[in-house]
């Protein structure tokens, strides 16, 4: 795509993907439920004082066979951010933003999804949360919730904030040659980043 990516002059390629040293399992739907939904909800303590609480869901939906990681099984929705943003722009992420006073983590990224996608909270079923992460650029301290759908809705960009909307498979982006890692920096201060390489987009970040 043609989001920047501010790469900095001292960084070297990292690790190969993890799951890559292990045998080709098969990708389903049914064991990430299971996976999320036996993990307790954790507290927010984002690491610093003006951290800005934030929300993202990861929305997944039955795409067929998934085996030996080559591509199919259960497909993720992402979106691009409009160009015309001041940051993050042009970046594939998950629907998602700040939480307002008194909202749940869930109950904003339900909203935001919402509001940048059109996805209807009533198809909706939320199954738990991931690990909570900050990123120190943006401030940002965020709680990925992971929900499931059982029908591709029907979407479209409902803000300025959104240019395009994805449905990605979980196989393809397994896949060893559209993982790649990157160290950013000097030791020991460098950082791994994460890339997936799609056939037209780039994924990238937290």
């Amino acid at each position: 795509g043609s989001q920047p990516i501010p790469r900095p002059e001292s960084w070297r390629p990292g690790a190969p993907a993890p799951w890559t040293q292990a045998a080709p399992t098969p990708i389903s739907l049914a064991a990430i439920v299971g996976a999320v939904s036996a993990r307790p909800v954790a507290p927010l303590l984002p690491p610093f004082s003006d951290a800005r609480n934030s929300a993202v869901l990861v929305v997944l939906r039955d795409g067929g066979d998934g085996g030996g990681g080559g591509g199919g099984g259960p497909e993720v929705l992402l979106t691009r951010r409009s160009m015309e943003l001041r940051i993050h722009r042009g970046e594939v992420c998950f629907p998602g933003g700040r939480l307002v006073p008194g909202e749940s983590a869930v109950d904003a990224a339900l909203r935001e999804a919402w509001e940048e996608v059109g996805l209807d909270p009533a198809v909706v079923t939320v199954h738990g949360e991931r690990d909570h992460l900050s990123t120190a650029v943006s401030r940002s301290y965020i709680v990925p919730g992971v929900a499931s759908v059982d029908d591709r809705p029907a979407l479209q960009p409902q803000s300025g904030e959104v240019d395009r909307i994805l449905w990605v498979s979980l196989g393809e982006l397994a896949r060893a040659d559209t993982f790649r890692e990157e160290l950013w920096g000097t030791p020991p201060m460098d950082r791994p980043i994460f890339f997936f390489e799609l056939d037209d987009e780039t994924i990238w970040g937290a």
